[in-house]
């Protein structure tokens, strides 16, 4: 049952930076072709303009607007003036010499980091994209959440994620033909990703552009630590998208000590929340399921999670822990995991162990930006409070309080 608990505070928005005369900027880079549309005719322009922005923008990932050359100069310049393009600095760029994958620590435009990782596939290359900087979940396992929510990112500032990563593969950094581009996205880095859901909605929607990058709705995933009202919301928006559910644990006792969003949304709320979800959308549902050592790894926690997820068309993806230095938590042996997924699928239940990537860049979520911060090589105004006074253990805590 669903607990009647005081509202948290919404997280703080993003907004372009004021220029100096107090106007605030068009956030250009967020703009769907319509609403690109609407602007360039308030300036005179045609609406065809549009699409050769867009497709300069996202496609091929230009941040100077003096550079989109199929724009008169008069043009160029006016855009400039009037609009801004978020252009991340690239604080740190660690490449795993194993597998490929590739972390990246970006400094966004108020001095604020997040981190985004490009991962190297047979199929191509996938983007992890974060929706906030920080996270206030709580997540046991986490390292995202331990410096708490500092705010939500704009969708203009997931699309710079993207154009990072595109350029580097264009200037043929990790380039491996004929993948030189990114061909999928997740929306699961720092962050819970439908706290923030218009601009993830909206983020999602600009990957898609054909004039864009064009990646398909069935290449773009969304996770959720798993709040119920908004889950619902995106049923009704009826995109068909791949919905990634943040589950980790077979039951109330075991979810609640790992993610205190249980508290609010127990299990008997968000399980049949997703079947909600499946019924409108018809799309199959991924679990994601990390394994840790003793906690929820055992053949009755297999049995457990079939019995729960019998009858849903979905997809149990085991992820093996990437261990955070500040939680006493380890992963469970390679044994048991395997063990794990053959039970799940006996049950009925399809289950893939997901490759280990990145482990030696730090690749799980929030770890490099953690241990940056706690080294004091970024500092400003990263080490200030976080929003709401909500820290690591801050959603939990209000949770108890009610």
């Amino acid at each position: 049952m669903v607990q009647t608990l005081r509202p948290l505070p919404p997280p703080r928005a993003w907004l372009p930076p004021p220029r100096p005369d107090g106007r605030v900027p068009v956030d250009l880079l967020a703009l769907l072709p319509e609403e690109m549309e609407a602007y360039l005719g308030s300036l005179g322009e045609p609406r065809y303009r549009a699409r050769q922005i867009i497709a300069w923008l996202h496609s091929r990932a230009v941040t100077d607007l003096r550079q989109i050359t199929v724009l008169p100069q008069s043009v160029r310049e006016r855009l400039a003036q009037d609009s801004f393009v978020p252009v991340p600095e690239i604080l740190r760029r660690q490449a795993d010499p194993v597998d490929g994958t590739v972390k990246y620590l970006l400094r966004l435009t108020d001095r604020e980091t997040v981190e985004t990782v490009l991962m190297r596939y047979r199929f191509g290359y996938s983007l992890c994209v974060s929706s906030q900087v920080g996270c206030r979940m709580g997540c046991r396992f986490c390292a995202s959440t331990i410096g708490g929510l500092r705010r939500n990112l704009g969708a203009s500032e997931m699309v710079a994620q993207l154009q990072v990563a595109q350029r580097d593969l264009r200037q043929g950094l990790r380039a491996d033909p004929p993948f030189d581009r990114v061909s999928r996205i997740v929306v699961m880095g720092m962050g819970e990703p439908l706290e923030n859901l218009d601009a993830v909605l909206r983020f999602v929607s600009l990957a898609h552009l054909p004039e864009g990058c064009s990646i398909g709705w069935r290449h773009l995933t969304v996770s959720t630590s798993g709040l119920v009202p908004a889950i619902d919301r995106l049923a009704q928006e009826k995109m068909p998208i791949t919905l990634a559910v943040s589950l980790h644990a077979p039951n109330d006792e075991v979810r609640d000590r790992l993610m205190p969003i249980n508290r609010r949304y127990p299990l008997d709320a968000l399980i049949p929340a997703c079947r909600r979800y499946q019924e409108a959308t018809r799309r199959r549902l991924t679990f994601e399921y990390v394994l840790i050592a003793g906690v929820n790894d055992l053949p009755e926690h297999a049995r457990e999670l079939a019995d729960l997820l019998r009858g849903m068309s979905c997809h149990v993806n085991l992820i093996p822990l990437n261990p955070v230095a500040e939680r006493a938590l380890l992963p469970s042996s390679r044994r048991a995991t395997a063990e794990f997924a053959a039970l799940l699928s006996r049950m009925g239940v399809p289950a893939t162990v997901r490759r280990q990537l990145g482990t030696s860049i730090d690749a799980a979520c929030g770890q490099l930006r953690h241990r940056t911060l706690a080294s004091g090589v970024v500092s400003d105004s990263l080490q200030e409070r976080p929003i709401g006074g909500i820290s690591s253990g801050g959603l939990l805590d209000t949770i108890q309080r009610g």
